[in-house]
């Protein structure tokens, strides 16, 4: 998985695999999700992160497993 963030253009983007990405599609305003050949959800970009998230460029990792 990776994340990243654009200041540039204020763009906040989720890779979940490093498989090729055929199509994307604007799920809600400003939520696209990008696919893969298989129709699997493969990435997940948002536009206008600073006014939709908290903290664009602060990331946290939790292992669930771990927080039980």
């Amino acid at each position: 998985m990776r994340v990243t963030y654009d200041p540039e253009v204020d763009v906040l983007r989720i890779l979940f695999s490093n498989a090729a990405i055929e199509e994307s599609d604007e799920d809600k305003p400003g939520v696209i999700l990008d696919y893969d050949k298989d129709g699997n959800v493969v990435g997940l970009e948002i536009l206008d992160a600073s006014t939709r998230v908290d903290n664009p460029t602060a990331v946290e990792f939790v292992n669930a497993a771990t927080q039980r």
